[in-house]
């Protein structure tokens, strides 16, 4: 078993889910159980299934759970564009965000390589 807090990436997807929070307080009232819930769940999510992956046995149990937060990571860039769309997110704060995603999902990318590499 291992420790998810030890993980670059899960640390820079925690960071970019604490962002997202900061940044969603913002959005309308009406949004709440719209936009700014799912950009909320979809970003949480990366850090939980790495921090589930790494309570599996073996390296298969927590590749599956890395695909699954990259599958998460690929959801909020689309709500991220969604939001700089409606004018819900300023273009700084936009860039921000898509940069940091961006960085979780090349970081994912890599681990799930290196966990489904030939031992």
């Amino acid at each position: 078993m291992k420790d998810f807090r030890e993980l670059k990436v899960w640390e820079k997807a925690h960071r970019l889910t604490l962002v997202v929070y900061r940044n969603t307080a913002a959005f309308p009232r009406e949004e709440m159980y719209g936009l700014t819930s799912q950009l909320r769940r979809a970003t949480s999510s990366i850090p939980a299934n790495l921090a589930e992956g790494c309570g599996r046995s073996g390296d298969a149990g927590f590749a599956r759970f890395c695909t699954i937060a990259l599958g998460s990571a690929s959801e909020v860039e689309y709500h991220l564009l969604l939001a700089r769309d409606l004018n819900l997110l300023k273009p700084k704060e936009f860039k921000d965000l898509t940069r940091r995603t961006t960085e979780a999902k090349r970081m994912l990318t890599s681990l799930i390589q290196k966990l489904k590499a030939p031992g």
